[in-house]
């Protein structure tokens, strides 16, 4: 699965501002807006923040996975954020975040969401591809790391 055909590369940025947990979550859903699967803004920051309330997304290592189903997409879109300083997630491991990767879905995209969850997942395991995002320049380079993972 390339997770690119979920990726544009204006839904990218390399230095969020945002400092808490509600802001990081808050400018991801206002990149993913733009995109034109997205039909709802306010929609999709409810059942992200509602999903967040479940257990913390921040899956450790530094990534954060926040996401959400809702009837506010049309399709699956990807939006990565990267945060240099790093941000209290409340991740499972307790330590900051600084990859950032908010998945939205269709309600009836069961099976492709948790898809792409799971290879998100799997390509997030290697230290070598945090690093390399870490490093990240281009929006190209970020879909390339996310591509080229066995």
């Amino acid at each position: 699965m390339k997770l690119s055909k979920f990726c544009e590369e204006d839904l990218m940025t390399f230095d969020l501002q945002g400092q808490t947990k509600e802001e990081v979550i808050a400018e991801l859903v206002e990149m993913a807006a733009q995109s034109n699967l997205v039909r709802d803004r306010d929609e999709l920051q409810s059942a992200v923040l509602e999903r967040e309330k479940l257990v913390t997304t921040g899956v450790g290592y530094g990534v954060a996975f926040p996401h959400a189903k809702t009837r506010a997409l049309k399709g699956i879109v990807i939006v990565f954020g990267r945060s240099e300083v790093g941000i209290d997630f409340e991740a499972m491991d307790k330590k900051p975040v600084h990859l950032f990767f908010l998945i939205a879905a269709p309600e009836d995209a069961i099976g492709a969401h948790l898809n792409v969850m799971a290879r998100l997942s799997y390509v997030m395991k290697s230290e070598k591809n945090r690093e390399r995002l870490m490093r990240a320049k281009t929006a190209g380079e970020v879909m390339l790391i996310l591509d080229s993972a066995p």
